[in-house]
């Protein structure tokens, strides 16, 4: 149990925080908690102690981090100028705090979602595309996702913000305004996906006849002798090896970055805002991971994923050693730092779809491909969750430099095992 500080015992941020570190170890300290939300240790320490309002993203990121929604609309009821006296506040009974931890929870449920969806996508790739087209439109689909990403956040997010000033400017109160502007935004997202769902049941390719019905006994024993054809495979411990492998830098400093880019330099960080963070990652990163899902695609095609595949994890593993050359000598030049991060998503688009491509068509080819190319997703996933689990813990062991560095250090078996991985089927490049 974290120890009780009694200056700070009646604030809110603080019974909030304590109240989290029940089930984050790391949110019962300040220093834990500054590292977590990327504010400053001082600062926090003064919103818990009153001496200091806290800023409204602020509030956002400790009742995100704290899964503790009362804090917005303390913040709006008590310390938000044009709040006070408009805003009621709200005492939550235990039955209401649940009822929003577990709609804040149900945040995560899209991941689910999009994961299910990018495994189905992958399996008609599979089943309908050759080699050479699967390298090539695989870099098209990493491309539109990462576009309709910044089509939805960028430009959507500036729709409403125009309709609002338009609203606002014929004389609508402005809580009525912003709920116009986003009931339009969201009824443009609802005729677009509709028409996308007519037009995909007839671009689409049927998948083929659905299974019969069986009953429970016979899927769970369908079910073994699916993961029995899997461990079965050739090559299939190797193959499990390099897909943890490939991403295992990527695991440690995914979660690290952020927290790198808003730290204050004296705590070895670059001292960046929230402002200049969005701006670039929402235009150079977006942009990069773009043009290296593209050529990625169109290499690969070009080459094979046999000829290729070394080249490809190499500049994956690029822009760790760039991370650390950002933490070494900290440059507060936009170029300098917005160059890093080009780097980072250029190789993210270039080598993550080797990766892919090589699940596709060298672990999961033959009976029970589909399940078999969702058995390799779910291991590259875990393994950058493990790996993300303990980034925390090592990042608090040492100074951003020496992460870095031994991260990159981390990289080195994904290199030997890339350039030493069998191949179960040969791929045939376009030219010969």
């Amino acid at each position: 149990m974290p120890k009780m500080a009694t200056k700070a015992a009646d604030n809110v941020f603080y019974k909030a925080r304590i109240a989290a570190a029940s089930w984050n170890d790391r949110l019962g300290s300040r220093e834990g908690a500054s590292e977590v939300t990327g504010i400053d240790r001082t600062r926090l320490a003064n919103i818990e102690l009153g001496t200091i309002n806290p800023h409204p993203e602020e509030v956002l990121m400790l009742s995100d981090t704290y899964n503790a929604p009362e804090l917005q609309n303390h913040f709006c009821s008590h310390l938000c100028p044009l709040g006070i006296g408009t805003i009621s506040p709200i005492e939550l009974e235990e039955l209401e705090r649940v009822t929003l931890q577990l709609i804040s929870a149900m945040k995560s449920l899209p991941e689910v979602k999009d994961g299910i969806i990018d495994i189905a996508a992958d399996g008609v790739y599979m089943s309908e595309l050759t080699t050479q087209d699967q390298a090539k439109y695989i870099g098209w689909q990493g491309a539109f996702y990462n576009l309709a990403k910044l089509v939805a956040t960028g430009g959507l997010v500036w729709l409403a913000g125009w309709l609002y000033e338009g609203f606002s400017t014929s004389g609508t109160a402005s809580f009525d305004a912003y709920v116009r502007s986003w009931t339009v935004v969201l009824l443009l997202l609802c005729v677009t996906l509709v028409a996308l769902g007519l037009y995909h049941l007839r671009a689409l390719p049927s998948g083929g006849s659905a299974s019969e019905g069986r009953s429970l006994r016979d899927g769970l024993s369908g079910l073994k002798e699916v993961i029995a054809a899997f461990f079965t495979k050739r090559h299939i411990w190797y193959y499990i090896a390099f897909i943890i492998l490939y991403r295992l830098g990527e695991g440690f400093v995914m979660k690290i970055v952020p927290l790198f880019l808003k730290a204050d330099t004296a705590s070895g960080g670059l001292g960046l805002t929230n402002q200049q963070i969005g701006l670039y990652y929402g235009t150079f990163g977006a942009g990069a991971f773009l043009i290296g899902s593209l050529l990625a695609g169109y290499y690969i095609a070009r080459r094979g994923l046999r000829r290729t595949l070394f080249t490809l994890c190499c500049i994956f593993n690029l822009p760790f050693g760039v991370y650390a050359l950002l933490a070494w000598f900290q440059p507060s030049s936009m170029w300098l730092v917005g160059g890093g991060i080009v780097v980072e998503y250029f190789g993210y688009g270039f080598g993550f779809v080797g990766l892919t491509l090589f699940m596709m068509q060298q672990v999961a080819p033959g009976r029970h491909q589909m399940a078999h190319y969702a058995f390799a997703s779910g291991i590259m996933n875990l393994s950058v969750m493990l790996t993300g689990m303990a980034s925390g813990f090592l990042s608090d062991l040492m100074s951003y430099r020496i992460f870095f560095l031994a991260v990159m250090l981390a990289t080195v078996p994904a290199f030997v095992i890339t350039r030493l991985v069998p191949f179960t089927y040969d791929d045939k490049p376009n030219d010969k």
